[in-house]
């Protein structure tokens, strides 16, 4: 993960102060980052100190408060950081087509590569998604938006080219976030040095959204019985609400 310029305005009024370290590549800074990445994975965000992290890339107080003014703030630059390379990467990406399935391939590709490179990273992202505040985190929440309509754009072209011989259509909003539910998952069981490529995930992952688990025709229509009730809310609890 290389570090890179930030897009929040460094205007002094700005709640965020971006370090002027951040505006160019910087080999330590990529390393506290890292570093923070992997505490932050390991003990959760919460749990970790500033002291933590001194300790754990040898780089003093001080020298972390000049790169960064906050424990949040490192945390804001390693998800601005992931979300910006991985969308980015993706659009660059995604002119070598204009093939639908091909986009929707690259889409699954570019994601799972990246991030199984980036384990800590993916953890920190689906665990701390909520221990930012403020312009942090709409800055980051805009850029997560960006992303994910890109992805849901996709899946409408993809849909719209099945359409002819498509039977009920799959809603986008439940398509686009059981998507991101798969790829994002994998950091609870993937080990990318263990038997199952990257290579292997993709296609794995690839097949089993477009053709499901028995791997039939995409394009046959699934027989479900019909639905005779709602579907019951149960809760664990033996007590509930009237």
């Amino acid at each position: 993960m290389s570090a890179k310029k930030s897009n929040i305005s460094s205007n002094p009024q700005s709640a965020i102060s971006i370090p002027q370290s951040f505006t160019r590549y910087d080999q330590k800074l990529e390393f506290i980052l890292r570093t923070a990445a992997r505490i932050f994975a390991e003990k959760n965000y919460h749990s970790t100190s500033m002291r933590d992290i001194s300790r754990a890339t040898e780089v003093s107080l001080a020298g972390l408060y000049y790169y960064c003014k906050s424990k949040e703030e490192l945390l804001f630059l390693i998800q601005d950081n992931c979300f910006g390379h991985v969308h980015e990467r993706l659009q660059e990406r995604l002119r070598e087509t204009t093939e639908p399935m091909e986009k929707l391939r690259l889409v699954i590709e570019n994601h799972l590569s990246f991030f199984a490179a980036n384990m800590a990273e993916m953890k920190v992202l689906s665990h701390e998604a909520d221990s930012l505040a403020g312009e942090m985190r709409t800055h980051v929440s805009g850029k997560k938006q960006q992303y994910t309509r890109l992805v849901r754009r996709i899946l409408s072209e993809v849909q719209g080219q099945q359409q002819e011989s498509a039977g009920q259509k799959i809603d986008l909003t439940v398509a686009t976030y059981a998507l991101f539910g798969m790829m994002n998952w994998i950091y609870n069981w993937y080990d990318p040095r263990g038997k199952l490529s990257v290579n292997d995930l993709v296609d794995n992952l690839t097949r089993l959204f477009l053709s499901g688990f028995l791997a039939g025709n995409i394009n046959q229509e699934l027989q479900f019985p019909a639905k005779t009730a709602q579907a019951e809310r149960l809760s664990v609890w033996r007590a509930t609400e009237a």
